[in-house]
């Protein structure tokens, strides 16, 4: 497993245990990589799709992340009797934290069953100190990309060393070779940074993430692995009640 991908402890027996995951429509990374990844964990994943067609800061984009719509796509998880959701997109790298937080609330409170994110599991990776550095590699538009280093600067992370690829569609975004993404690792990564944000999940970087934290001896972390390892984390704590958004 990648060096990027936050532990999961091995103490609890997944067999058997349901994986929801909601994905952008236009996804077509995720449910490959989760097959890859889940292999021996006994666990099995389930999707719903949001529908996703553009990434813009445009009125019309947002709204397709609209709460209620989020909400719905999520609840349809429920009826297959899943232990636990994640929302495997990173929209919330450009409408804020606070995006996902009220969509967990809101899944947990339709469905009862434990919800947590993509990008909030990337933040807890974060750590409070004054000069902790965030590299960012995303495929987004300029104004996308810098939406999100504003978001996280206002965070408290300096966000300083960054590349974007420049698109606005997500379907087009696993087309990017995961040579081309790790060019990209490779440019931000000249600033040190203390940890790389591959942000999106429809982006290939779980190919070459762990090849690169060993190359460049820092920890690359992929949104699409961090997504399966968020659900495989909240699957282990069942036992809990808290929520960890």
């Amino acid at each position: 497993m990648p060096k990027s991908e936050i532990p999961v402890s091995k103490t609890s027996d997944l067999s058997g245990k349901r994986l929801g995951i909601v994905l952008p429509s236009s996804n077509t990374v995720v449910e490959p990589l989760a097959a890859q990844m889940l292999v021996g964990t006994g666990v099995t994943a389930h999707f719903s799709r949001l529908e996703v067609i553009d990434v813009a800061l445009d009125r019309g984009s947002r709204a397709q992340f609209a709460l209620q719509r989020h909400v719905e796509a999520a609840k349809l998880l429920a009826d297959a009797k899943v232990d636990a959701i994640v929302w495997g997109g990173t929209s919330a790298s450009w409408l804020g934290p606070e995006h996902d937080r009220a969509f967990c609330d809101a899944v947990e409170a339709a469905t009862g069953i434990r919800t947590t994110s993509c990008v909030l599991a990337m933040n807890r990776l974060l750590r409070p100190e004054p000069k902790f550095r965030l590299g960012l590699v995303t495929p987004y538009t300029d104004d996308v990309h810098a939406q999100i280093v504003e978001n996280y600067r206002a965070m408290g992370y300096s966000c300083d060393a960054s590349e974007n690829h420049g698109g606005a569609l997500s379907s087009d975004f696993a087309d990017l070779s995961p040579q081309a993404i790790a060019t990209m690792v490779r440019k931000v990564a000249a600033a040190r940074p203390d940890v790389i944000f591959i942000m999106c999940t429809n982006l290939r970087g779980a190919a070459v993430a762990a090849a690169l934290s060993a190359e460049l001896g820092l920890t690359v972390t992929d949104s699409a692995a961090i997504t399966i390892s968020a659900g495989l984390e909240l699957l282990n704590r069942n036992s809990a009640t808290q929520s960890i958004c």
